[in-house]
C-alpha cells in the first residue's frame, strides 16, 4: 500500500496570504507641488495616489518579521508546521547574512530548525523565484508533507529627481501547500531572461539604484511579449493534450495581474497583450476583431515600444479589459507605491478585496512578474470554486478584509517630512553603531521594528505590541 508520500500532492498553491504597508504616507498631488512639476505629473502621468514610507525603525529585517508573525498569527498556523521558507528581497543589508536566518528567530519557541530554503534575488523578481522553489519543494521528493511560506519584501527609495515618486515598499508573505484555494497551475509556465542593463544597484553603501529608465521599459514591454507568446503556445498545446481547444488569448483570462513599478505602466502593458493578440490574429478576422486598426497589421512588435500612435490606438481598444481584468488588481500599487518584489502579490491581494468571493469564484488569473537585470515569468492560477463559509477561499479572504481599513488609518506626512526621512535614511542607511532617530509609536501595533545596531552591524528588533487580531 502507497503512503501519503508517495503520491503526487493534488492542488498545490496558495493557502494563505499577509500583506503590510508603512503605517506613513506622502500624497502624490501634494509632492507635484513640493517638486516643483506641472499638476498631473505623478498623479495622472504615473497614475499613483499616495505613497507608502519607511523611517530608519524600519529596515527589510523588521518587514519580513512582521508580515511572517502577523500570516502565523491572524491564520492561526504552528511554527512547527512550516518546512520550507524562502525570501525574495532586493533590499539587501547583509551581504552574507541571509534575511531568512532572521526569521529563524520566530520559529525558537516551537523548536522547529528543520527548514530549508535561504533568500532570492534579482530585482524585483525574487519574490516569484521564492514562490516557484516553494511549490517545487512541495511537488518534490524532498517534501515531507509539511508546508512552505515565501516571503517578498522591499523598500523601495530613490534619490531626489524623476524616479522618487515611483518608490514605495512592503511585504507579502504566503503559505503554500496541497489542496490549496488558489492552485498553481501546472505547465503553462512562460520565463524569458536576458542580460541588460536597466536597473542595478552596484553601490552596495547606498540603497539607491542606478536606473535607465527608457530601457527599463523597453526590457519590461519586450519581456512581456516574450513571455506571454510563450505563456500562450504552451497553454495551446496543454489544451490539445486534453482534447479542448479554447483559444489561447486575453479571453481566455479572467483576470491579468501584472508587476507594477506604477500603475500607468500596467495600463500600457494591458494594450501591450492587446496588440499581441492583434498581431496574432488572422488578417481576415481583423476586420470584425479589431475595427479600425487595420492599418497596424504589419507592424513588428519590437518597433512599438515608444510608438504613441499605436499606444494610445491599442490603449483605447484595450479599455473595457483593462476597467474588468486588471484596474481591481492595482488598488494597493495606486495607493502604496511599488513593493518591488511584493508587487505583484499586492496585486493578487487587491484582486481578492475587490471583488465579491462569487466573482472570483472558479477564475483563471494571469500573472507577470518581472525583475530587472532582467528575469520574467508569466503563469497562472485558478481560483477554488468552493465559496461556502467553511471552505478554504472563504477563509483567505475573510482573513484579508482588514486591508482596506488599514490603508485609512494610515498617518499622512507632510512632502518635507518624506524629505527629511529619505536625507536620514541616505545618511545612516549602513552607520554603526546606530539608534534610529525615529519613534516607533507611529507604527501600527505588531509592527517589528529596529531598536539598534551595535558597533559590529548586529541588528536588534523589538516590537510595537500586538491589538488582539
Amino acid at each position: 500500500m502507497k503512503s501519503d508520500m508517495d503520491q503526487w500532492p493534488e492542488s498545490v498553491g496558495i493557502l494563505a496570504i499577509e500583506l503590510i504597508f508603512p503605517s506613513e504616507y506622502v500624497e502624490q498631488s501634494e509632492m507635484e507641488v513640493y517638486d516643483g512639476v506641472s499638476v498631473g505629473k505623478y498623479t495622472l502621468g504615473l497614475g499613483q495616489a499616495r505613497m507608502g514610507f519607511c523611517t530608519d525603525r524600519e529596515d527589510i529585517n523588521s518587514l519580513c518579521l512582521t508580515v511572517v508573525s502577523k500570516l502565523m498569527e491572524r491564520n492561526d498556523i504552528d511554527y512547527a508546521s512550516i518546512g520550507h521558507l524562502e525570501v525574495g528581497t532586493e533590499t539587501i543589508v547583509d551581504k552574507s547574512k541571509s534575511v531568512k536566518t532572521v526569521l529563524m528567530q520566530l520559529f525558537e519557541g516551537s523548536g522547529n530548525s528543520d527548514i530549508e530554503g535561504v533568500d532570492t534575488t534579482n530585482a524585483c523578481y525574487g519574490g516569484t523565484a521564492a514562490l516557484f522553489n516553494a511549490l517545487s519543494w512541495v511537488e518534490s521528493s524532498s517534501w515531507d508533507g509539511r508546508l512552505a511560506l515565501v516571503v517578498a519584501g522591499d523598500i523601495a527609495v530613490y534619490k531626489e529627481g524623476n524616479a522618487r515618486p515611483t518608490g514605495g515598499a512592503g511585504a507579502v508573505a504566503m503559505l503554500v501547500g496541497p489542496n490549496a484555494p488558489l492552485v498553481i497551475d501546472r505547465g503553462a509556465r512562460a520565463t524569458y531572461m536576458a542580460h541588460t542593463y536597466d536597473f542595478y544597484k552596484p553601490d552596495l553603501l547606498s540603497e539607491y539604484p542606478t536606473v535607465d529608465g527608457r530601457l527599463s521599459v523597453q526590457c519590461y514591454l519586450g519581456a512581456l511579449d516574450r513571455c506571454y507568446q510563450l505563456f500562450c503556445s504552451k497553454s495551446e498545446k496543454l489544451q490539445a493534450k486534453g482534447h479542448e481547444h479554447q483559444q489561447i488569448d486575453l479571453t481566455y483570462l479572467d483576470a491579468v495581474l501584472f508587476h507594477s513599478p506604477y500603475c500607468k505602466l500596467v495600463q500600457k502593458s494591458v494594450a501591450r497583450l492587446t496588440l499581441n493578440d492583434f498581431v496574432r490574429t488572422p488578417e481576415e478576422d481583423l476586420p470584425l476583431k479589431y475595427p479600425g486598426l487595420e492599418k497596424f497589421r504589419n507592424v513588428k512588435l519590437e518597433d512599438t515600444y515608444f510608438n504613441r500612435d499605436i499606444e494610445n490606438a491599442f490603449m483605447e481598444q484595450s479599455r473595457r479589459i483593462f476597467e474588468e481584468k486588471t484596474k481591481p488588481s492595482l488598488l494597493l500599487s495606486n495607493q502604496v507605491g511599488n513593493m518591488y518584489t511584493a508587487c505583484l502579490y499586492g496585486g493578487l491581494v487587491s484582486l481578492l478585496i475587490s471583488r465579491d468571493i462569487q466573482e472570483l469564484a472558479g477564475k483563471r488569473v494571469g500573472l507577470f512578474s518581472y525583475g530587472s537585470g532582467l528575469s520574467s515569468t508569466m503563469y497562472s492560477l485558478r481560483i477554488s470554486s468552493k465559496i461556502g463559509p467553511g471552505s478554504s477561499l472563504h477563509r483567505l479572504i475573510a482573513n484579508l478584509s482588514h486591508i482596506k481599513p488599514l490603508l485609512d488609518q494610515r498617518r499622512k506626512a507632510a512632502p518635507e517630512y518624506f524629505s527629511y526621512v529619505m536625507e536620514i535614511r541616505e545618511q545612516n542607511h549602513h552607520k554603526a553603531p546606530y539608534t534610529p532617530l525615529a519613534s516607533p509609536e507611529v507604527l501600527f501595533p505588531g509592527t517589528w521594528y529596529l531598536d539598534s545596531t551595535d558597533a559590529l552591524h548586529r541588528r536588534e528588533y523589538k516590537r510595537v505590541p500586538q491589538e488582539p487580531l
